[in-house]
């Protein structure tokens, strides 16, 4: 993990202090730093409301796999980043959550000339140990690339 992200002071207290949806806004706004991981593959956190959180990134041929096109890992790991950071704008201050199952649809090819994909991630049910979200990787014109679904634990104290 990047060190700058991962040893702030400001930034873990933020994560122990804030709700999940104040913690979310405040990377969606730039108050925050975006995730690592986001760096690494070119996403980022462009908005965030209670229950719903959408990712953006720009698939590039740095994401290609052998067949020449974008590999699956780029849709999932956007997805899986939605529904995830969904479910935490549910969570009060303190408490994490985990993803415990995924499941992913590639129903598109994804190219590097597709153009920036927004992943939707929005809660289906938070419950106290468990939670379900689902999401959708569209395109600008709101074509659909990629769904999913996934069970996230809450470790609630």
């Amino acid at each position: 993990m990047n060190s700058e992200f991962s040893h702030s002071r400001d930034f873990q207290k933020a994560l122990e202090s804030l709700s999940g949806l104040e913690f979310m806004q405040k990377i969606a706004h730039g108050e925050l730093p975006q995730p690592p991981m986001g760096k690494t593959l070119g996403f980022r956190v462009v908005e965030a409301d209670s229950g719903k959180v959408i990712f953006e990134g720009e698939p590039n041929s740095s994401h290609y796999n052998p067949i020449g096109s974008v590999h699956g890992g780029f849709a999932s790991v956007l997805l899986d980043s939605a529904m995830g950071c969904a479910v935490h704008t549910k969570l009060p201050a303190g408490i994490f959550y985990t993803t415990l199952e995924l499941k992913i649809n590639l129903v598109r090819a994804i190219q590097e000339n597709t153009g920036m994909l927004r992943a939707t991630g929005s809660v289906i049910h938070c419950g106290r140990r468990t939670a379900t979200v689902e999401s959708r990787l569209e395109d600008r014109s709101e074509k659909l690339y990629a769904h999913g679904t996934s069970t996230c634990l809450i470790f609630s104290d």
